[in-house]
Formats: C-alpha cells, sequence, structure tokens
C-alpha cells in the first residue's frame, strides 16, 4: 500500500524486500519506533501496541519489538506517523534519504533503518546494502578473531614445544640422577648382603657356644642340688643338736624360774596392801561395758522393724544417708536408663538431677552425679543443680572407672553410698569399702518424695 508525506505519491512505497530484514537493520528500525512511540497518543497507536503506551523505551524495545516491527510492516499510516517522529528527530539523515545522497559518514545501519521506516525511492537497495555490509562486518570480525586465535595457538605451542624440551632435559637429569642412586643402592645392598651372611655365621657361632654353656649350666644345676641335699641333712643334724641343747637349757633354768615365781608373788602381795592401805574401791565399771550397743530387752519394736528391712527398701537408704558425712555416689544413666529410658537423654540427666537436688537438701549428705562421657557428641553444657557435683568420664575412661576413683579417693572409715545395679561395680565399690545400693531403691526413694 503507497502512503505519502505531506499529501504527495511515495514513489519507494513499491518497492518490496524480497529477503528477511537483517538482524542489525531490524534493531535499529525497533529502536525508532520506541523512540517514535512515546510522540504519538494511544488512539494513534494501532491496538496490539496500546498495552505498551507507557512502557520506557528501554522496556518497549525489549518486550514489544516484535509487535512494534510487525505493526510497522503491515500498518501504513502507523509507518507514516513514525516517519513523522524520525523526521523531527534526525532532520539532515531524512533531508539526504530524500534528496538520493545518504551522508557517507553515517553509520550504513542507522541509513538502511531510516530508509526501511521512510521508504524513499531505491530504499530496498540500502537495505540490501546495509545488510550485507553488516554481514562483510562481521565477516572481517570473525577473520580477525580467527587471526587472534590462530596466532595465540601459536603462541601457546611455542610456548608448549618449549616447556617440552625443558621438561625432557629435567626428566633425562632426573633419570640419571636415579640410575647413580640405583647404581649406589645396589652397592649398599651387596654390602648389606655380606654383612647378613656374616651376622648368621656369628649367629651360628653364638648358638654353637649357648649349647655347651647349657650343658655346663646343667652340670652345676646337678652339683648344686648334691650341694644342696647335703646341707639340708647337716642343717637337721644341727636343729637336733640345737633341740637337745635347749632342753639341757630349760631343765638348768628351773631354780632361776623358782626365784621369779617368788619375786611375783611378793610384788602381788605388796600391791594388795597397798590397796587395803589406800581403802581403793572395787572397780564397777568394765571396759566391755564402754562399747556403744543395744543390749537385750532394751530395743523397741520400730528398732526391729529398721534391723528387718528389706534390701529393696528406701528406708535403707536414708539410714546410710543419715550417717555422718555421708556421701552418696550416683551412677547417672545407669539410674536412668532403669528408671525413664525412653526419654532423651538430656532430659534423663535434668530429671535425674532435679530429684538428687531435692535429695541433698532433705539429708544434707555430699552428692556426686557420674555420666558416661562416651555417650555424648560434643561437650555439655550444664548448670549443676545446688548440692549436686556432675561428673563426666574423660575419653576412654567409663563412669565405671570414674566411680571406683571417687571411692578410692575417700579416706577409710567414712560412709560412702554407690546408687549403681552394674554387679561389676558393686562388687569393686564393697572390696573398697563403700556400700553398693540398687537404682531401684534410689527410684523407690524419689517416688516416696
Amino acid at each position: 500500500m503507497a502512503e505519502t508525506t505531506g499529501g504527495e505519491p511515495d514513489d519507494g512505497a513499491a518497492e518490496v524486500l524480497d529477503r528477511p530484514l537483517p538482524d542489525g537493520v531490524r534493531r535499529r528500525v525497533v529502536q525508532i519506533v520506541s523512540d517514535g512511540f512515546g510522540g504519538l497518543t494511544v488512539a494513534e497507536l494501532p491496538v496490539q501496541l496500546r498495552q505498551y503506551a507507557r512502557f520506557a523505551p528501554n522496556r518497549r524495545a525489549k518486550f514489544a519489538g516484535n509487535a512494534m516491527a510487525a505493526a510497522l510492516e503491515t500498518d501504513p499510516l502507523f509507518r507514516q506517523r513514525i516517519a513523522e517522529k524520525l523526521r523531527e528527530a534526525q532532520p539532515e539523515l531524512v533531508g539526504a534519504l530524500d534528496s538520493g545522497a545518504p551522508p557517507p559518514a553515517a553509520d550504513p545501519l542507522d541509513v538502511a533503518a531510516a530508509a526501511y521506516v521512510l521508504r524513499p525511492t531505491g530504499w530496498v537497495k540500502l537495505v540490501t546494502a546495509a545488510g550485507e555490509e553488516a554481514l562483510r562486518a562481521d565477516a572481517e570480525r570473525a577473520d580477525e578473531e580467527s587471526r587472534a586465535e590462530l596466532e595465540r595457538l601459536r603462541e601457546e605451542l611455542a610456548e608448549a614445544r618449549t616447556h617440552t624440551r625443558t621438561e625432557t632435559e629435567r626428566l633425562r637429569t632426573e633419570l640419571e640422577s636415579a640410575k647413580k642412586e640405583s647404581e649406589s643402592l645396589h652397592r649398599k645392598l651387596r654390602g648389606a648382603l655380606s654383612d647378613v651372611k656374616r651376622g648368621e655365621a656369628a649367629l651360628r657361632r653364638l648358638q654353637g657356644e649357648m649349647d655347651i654353656a647349657r650343658a655346663e649350666g646343667q652340670a652345676q644345676v646337678s652339683a648344686a642340688e648334691s650341694e644342696s641335699r647335703r646341707l639340708k641333712t647337716r642343717l637337721s643334724e644341727a636343729e637336733a643338736a640345737l633341740e637337745a641343747t635347749r632342753k639341757a637349757a630349760r631343765e638348768g633354768r628351773s631354780v632361776e624360774d623358782m626365784r621369779v615365781r617368788l619375786l611375783l608373788d611378793t610384788v602381788l602381795d605388796a600391791a594388795q596392801g597397798l590397796r587395803r592401805e589406800l581403802a581403793l574401791p572395787p572397780v564397777s565399771v568394765r571396759p566391755a561395758e564402754t562399747v556403744d550397743a543395744v543390749e537385750p530387752g532394751r530395743m523397741t519394736p520400730k528398732d526391729i522393724a529398721a534391723r528387718a528391712l528389706s534390701e529393696n527398701d528406701p528406708a535403707i537408704l536414708d539410714q546410710l544417708l543419715a550417717l555422718p558425712q555421708a556421701h552418696l555416689v550416683v551412677d547417672g544413666y545407669n539410674v536412668t536408663k532403669t528408671g525413664y529410658p525412653q526419654m532423651p537423654l538430656e532430659k534423663q540427666r535434668l530429671r535425674l538431677l532435679g530429684q538428687l537436688s531435692q535429695l541433698a537438701a532433705q539429708t544434707g549428705a555430699e552428692v556426686t552425679c557420674v555420666f558416661d562421657g562416651a555417650e555424648l557428641a560434643a561437650p555439655v553444657l550444664l548448670a549443676p543443680p545446688r548440692g549436686v557435683r556432675v561428673l563426666f568420664s574423660k575419653a576412654g575412661v567409663t563412669a565405671d572407672e570414674l566411680i571406683r576413683q571417687l571411692v578410692r579417693a575417700e579416706p577409710p572409715g567414712r560412709p560412702v553410698i554407690v546408687v549403681s545395679t552394674d554387679r561389676e561395680v558393686a562388687d569393686g565399690i564393697a572390696k573398697a569399702g563403700a556400700r553398693p545400693v540398687a537404682s531401684v531403691v534410689l527410684l523407690k526413694r524419689f517416688s516416696r518424695g
């Protein structure tokens, strides 16, 4: 469809581009449309472009490029309006195209894009020439890049050859050095083999000497055994003679014994006379009466019941903790895994330590709770509760061994109570003087409150 600019027929409208618009020219055409887009009202825009009316020029070129190019090609009125905006924006370039002599200094792509929009006479040739120029420029640029890449590869090849020669020389030098070192090692090996042979000969000689010494030793042992038997015989004879001598001495001392007995009787009589003169009263307190114990008939039914407590009765633990300076040592995980194994380890520790804190406050006893450090993935950040000492075993040391160390550290005679169901721990601390108590007894004591 032929359009006019200023009311005259446009001769270029009859020309038809028989090939796709070159990419470079198309980008410039889209930019011209985007720049002129903003000067048109919404009513002057094709329907398909009105949604981009509020876009910035760069965003229009990015998101509406295909739509603008299609509208420019199919809508002559829209193309004429864009052409008018182009005449206002680039009057010199437009005037040159109208006169048929585009400026030689102008970018061919700009000239071709303007010709495509304005459609002057010969615009198809300008567009075609710009596309060929762009292809030629791309080809020249690709050729330059190929030359540069070829030059770079040649340089890398030269460097690789130089490096190869250097590396070859280095490897040749290392090979020579390795050969020399191998020859030296061969010489040392031959010397070592000679030393081994000499050592084997010396070993055989020493074995022979040892056999001779062993035979001589056996002979000396036989002689020593014979001498030992002879000395034992003489010792028996000497013991018999000594016994006879002692018997004779006892018979000879009978007079002396009589004199000593007479002196003893004199001393006893003198002591009795002295007691009568001093009028000393008879002794009313005997040493046996100073020992603290329960005599028959003085025990109450409550005392008898206390002595008959079961091993699993928590009252036993109360009696032990009531002893002066009592020290309660608890195998932590042994108690928690007996009482509440379904809980996570962290909650097991917190629950046990809270209960031990209450027990320490009630009894006043020293309380130490021991946990196995091997159960931990990382150090525990824990504030021990009041009255409870919390210890974790070191790496390579079990909680059982730490408990035994605590028991051995106490002075003999101090009451130490160890709570653990582990039979090996109970037997070990019992030998050290501590009192083992089953974990279930402590759990019953907690439940009693």
